[in-house]
């Protein structure tokens, strides 16, 4: 693994670096209806969460910064994916030099209170690392649990537009500095 990645802690939960070894736990997550039905679709195929979990780990070595596996601290689990981006999306209004935050989180520990205690510590990473004033997140209209997520942190929706030909809403956050 990377030494630029950081390892952050929560009560609950270890965000660290991918590594081949999460290939399989990664896999299984991305194929799960209530993780992909907003995002994709469809199951992720074998070679696509392949070429996330590569994309994970090239992130930090090209723009310095990406995407942490989740890990639950109690089982040792890995349980999803959280982190800052800069996927280049081609959508309206653009996000420019703002990083994108994203998280998958498995079906499994949906409800526990994961998602808001790792943006949590994301976002306060976030704060000391990057000069932009703000991070941004774009959510389906549907998918109300990333919804309330975003908003238990902050987040306010700023726009509604499109991303491959599908609603979004554009969600922002100030950091606190």
């Amino acid at each position: 693994m990377c030494d630029l990645i950081p390892i952050l802690e929560t009560e609950r939960l270890i965000l660290r670096g991918h590594r081949e070894d999460d290939f399989e736990a990664l896999h299984e997550v991305w194929t799960q209806p209530v993780v992909y039905q907003y995002i994709s679709g469809q199951p992720s195929t074998r070679e696509r969460s392949w070429g996330r979990l590569l994309q994970y780990i090239g992130m930090w070595h090209a723009i310095g910064y990406g995407f942490w596996a989740l890990e639950e601290k109690a089982s040792g689990r890995y349980i999803g994916d959280v982190g800052f981006a800069n996927f280049n999306r081609e959508i309206e209004p653009p996000f420019g030099d703002t990083p994108e935050m994203g998280w998958v989180l498995s079906e499994a520990i949906h409800g526990k209170g994961y998602g808001n205690e790792a943006l949590g510590k994301m976002l306060e990473w976030g704060a000391g690392f990057f000069k932009a004033d703000s991070a941004r997140c774009i959510i389906s209209p549907e998918n109300i649990a990333s919804r309330r997520i975003a908003e238990k942190n902050g987040f306010r929706k700023i726009a509604e537009t499109t991303y491959t030909g599908e609603p979004v809403w554009l969600h922002e956050r100030l950091f606190e500095r």
